[in-house]
C-alpha cells in the first residue's frame, strides 16, 4: 500500500507554530506521514497570518507556486486555514483567485479539518468553512499534538484577545478570550515533561487576561507558580503580555522564581503618547518607561524585549523621535520592528493615512539601526563571560553547529556534539552579533 504523506506550511506567530503542531497531529492520526518538500505529498495544508499585508501576499504566492503539484497530481488535497482565512473577504478572494484549493477553514475550524480532508477525499466539491463561533478553550486538549521537539513545548493558555488596538486584526479573527481550566494546562504540562520536555513556554495572544473568564478567581501569576511546582520542568516562559496589564505579582513572580526566564516581552509599539492613544494601547511613554523600571529594579539582569511600528497613520516626525529616544532610553535586548501596514475591519484603517511610504520606510531603517546597535552593545557585555543554555539541537541556518538558548531567551551557537542535546551546560561566550551569541561548553 502507498504511503499517504503530508506537508505543513506555517505563516506567522507561536500560537500558529502550535496551531501546525495540532494539524500535524490530526493528519498522523489519520494515518499520514510527514515529509518536508511539497512535491512528495498527498495533502498540503498552508497555516495562514493576516497580521500585516506582506504575510498576506506571500501566501497568494505560495499558493500560486503549489498549483502545479496540483496539476501534476489532481488527487492532490491543498488546504489553507487559520487567521487569514477567518476574514471572509480574504477567504473569498482565495476561494474566486485560486481554484485549486480544495478546503478554506477558519480558526475556529481547525479541529474539523480530517473530516474536511474526509469529505473532498470521497469526492465532494471544494469546501470552505469559517465558523464565527470562537473555538471553545477547553476542548484545546481534545484535540492530538505533533510537537515540533521533544526538549521544549507550546502550551496554550489563553485564546483571544478583547484590546482592540486601533491597528490589529486578530481579536477579529482569534475571537474573544477564553481562558483554557487550569487543572488542563498543568496536566498537559506534567504529560510533557514526563515525555522529556526540559521548557515549556506559555501562549497566549494577552497571557496576562488569564483567568478574567473563569468563575473562579484565577489569574497569571499563580498559574505560573503552580507551573513551577511541576517536578521535571526546568524552565518556564511565556508571551504575549501586554504592558497595561503587566502589574507588580506579575514581576514578582517571574523575578523571584527560578525556574521562570527572566524575559519579559513587552511590546511598546510607539514612543509617543499621542500615537499610543491612536493606537489605543491603553498606557502612556510614563507608564511603559516606569514598567521598566520597576522590572529592572527587581531583576537587574532581565533581558526586555519589544515589538515596535514606525508610520503609524498621523505619526509625526516629532512621534517618531520620541519613539527613538524611548529606544535609547530604555535599551532593549532585541525589538521587532515593523512599517505600518493596513488591515482590514481595523479602526487605523479608516483614519487618514498621512504618512509617505518613502517616509515610513526611512524610519523603519533608521530604528532597526539604532535597535541593532544597542542589541550588540548589549550582547558585547557577554563576552568572555559563562552563560547556561538549554542545547535545543542543530541550528535552523547551520546544521553542523547546535543552537540553544539562555535564561534570558539569547540565541547561542556552539558546536556540534549529539552528547549535549536536551541538556542544560555553561558555555563561556567568545563572540557576539546583535542577534546571536557563539560560545564553547564548559564541560
Amino acid at each position: 500500500m502507498k504511503a499517504r504523506n503530508y506537508h505543513v506550511i506555517t505563516y506567522g506567530c507561536q500560537m500558529n507554530e502550535h496551531d501546525s503542531e495540532k494539524i500535524r497531529g490530526m493528519l498522523e492520526s489519520m494515518g499520514y506521514n510527514e515529509v518536508k518538500k511539497a512535491e512528495e505529498a498527498d495533502i498540503i495544508v498552508i497555516n495562514t497570518c493576516l497580521i500585516r499585508e506582506n504575510a498576506e501576499l506571500t501566501v497568494y504566492g505560495k499558493v500560486g507556486a503549489l498549483k502545479k503539484f496540483k496539476e501534476e497530481n489532481p488527487d492532490l488535497v491543498l488546504a489553507v486555514g487559520g487567521c487569514m482565512m477567518q476574514k471572509d473577504t480574504t477567504a473569498k478572494k482565495l476561494y474566486n483567485k485560486h481554484p485549486e484549493v480544495d478546503i478554506i477553514f477558519g480558526t475556529h475550524n481547525l479541529p474539523r479539518l480530517p473530516s474536511l480532508i474526509e469529505n473532498v477525499k470521497e469526492g465532494n466539491d471544494k469546501i470552505i468553512e469559517i465558523s464565527d463561533a470562537p473555538l471553545e478553550a477547553n476542548k484545546d486538549s481534545e484535540t492530538p499534538v505533533k510537537r515540533e521537539s521533544d526538549i521544549k513545548a507550546w502550551i496554550t493558555v489563553i485564546r483571544g484577545c478583547e484590546n482592540y488596538c486601533s491597528y490589529c486584526v486578530v481579536p477579529h479573527v482569534r475571537g474573544p478570550e477564553r481562558s483554557r481550566p487550569e487543572a488542563q494546562i498543568l496536566e498537559e504540562i506534567k504529560g510533557v515533561v514526563y515525555n522529556g520536555v526540559k521548557e515549556v513556554t506559555l501562549l497566549g495572544q494577552n497571557v496576562n487576561a488569564y483567568g478574567k473568564d473563569l468563575e473562579k478567581d484565577k489569574n497569571f501569576a499563580d498559574l505560573l507558580k503552580k507551573a513551577a511546582d511541576i517536578k521535571g520542568l526546568q524552565r518556564i516562559r511565556y508571551m504575549t503580555s501586554h504592558p497595561r496589564d503587566f502589574d507588580e505579582q506579575m514581576i514578582e513572580v517571574t523575578a523571584g522564581t527560578d525556574k521562570i526566564s527572566s524575559h519579559y516581552h513587552l511590546p511598546v509599539q510607539s514612543g509617543s503618547d499621542s500615537v499610543l492613544k491612536m493606537m489605543n494601547r491603553g498606557y502612556t511613554r510614563a507608564n511603559y518607561l516606569n514598567l521598566v523600571e520597576k522590572i529592572r529594579s527587581h531583576d537587574p539582569a532581565a533581558a526586555i524585549t519589544t515589538d515596535i511600528i514606525v508610520g503609524f497613520p498621523g505619526e509625526k516626525e516629532s512621534d517618531f523621535q520620541k519613539t527613538i529616544d524611548l529606544v535609547e532610553e530604555c535599551r532593549f535586548d532585541m525589538a521587532f520592528t515593523f512599517a505600518y501596514s493596513e488591515r482590514p475591519d481595523t479602526r487605523a484603517q479608516k483614519m487618514e493615512d498621512d504618512v509617505d511610504p518613502e517616509v515610513r520606510q526611512e524610519r523603519l531603517q533608521e530604528l532597526m539601526e539604532v535597535q541593532n546597535r544597542i542589541s550588540q552593545e548589549k550582547n558585547q557585555e557577554l563576552v568572555d563571560e559563562t552563560v547556561e543554555i538549554l542545547v535545543e539541537g542543530e541550528s535552523r541556518k547551520n546544521p553542523e553547529t547546535f543552537a540553544g538558548r539562555t535564561e534570558t531567551n539569547k540565541l547561542v551557537i556552539i558546536p556540534k556534539d549529539e552528547g549535549l542535546r536536551g541538556k542544560l551546560i555553561p558555555v563561556k561566550i567568545n563572540e557576539a552579533g546583535s542577534w546571536t551569541l557563539y560560545g564553547e561548553p564548559l564541560i
